[in-house]
């Protein structure tokens, strides 16, 4: 078994360029039941290690510390793209492969009009510490 990540950023897919925020509330309601029912599908399967939604870059906060002196805390980040992360997967999977099966469903979640969003999701190993 191996670990891996599967990161949705908050850019648009292929199929949507409308932030969810504007979309009508039946659609927004489908995203959000299909993500459900993702994650009780990978739950069930003892796939599941963790998921979760994070809040938009305008609540995110930066700390960059020297560990000798007070941390410098900024509001952020607000990088010039809109490439952020949105929420991730943590999966305990067979294989790589399935780690790209699952990350292809994700991606193909319903958008406005139920049209598959086509969301890139990044896939990375979940790695551990050297003994």
């Amino acid at each position: 078994m191996a670990r891996y990540m599967l990161l949705m950023s908050y850019t648009g897919g292929t199929a949507c360029d409308l932030p969810m925020g504007e979309w009508p509330p039946e659609d927004i309601r489908a995203h959000i039941d299909f993500q459900h029912a993702l994650d009780a599908e990978l739950r069930d399967k003892g796939e599941l290690v963790d998921a979760q939604g994070l809040a938009g870059p305008d609540l995110a906060k930066t700390v960059v510390s020297d560990g000798r002196t007070s941390p410098v805390v900024t509001d952020g980040p607000y990088p010039e793209g809109k490439e952020l992360l949105a929420g991730y997967w943590i999966v305990d999977v067979e294989s790589e492969e399935r780690a790209l099966e699952i990350a292809a469903k994700a991606s193909a979640a319903p958008g406005p009009a139920g049209v598959p969003i086509q969301q890139p999701i990044e896939v990375r190993q979940v790695m551990s510490a050297p003994a």
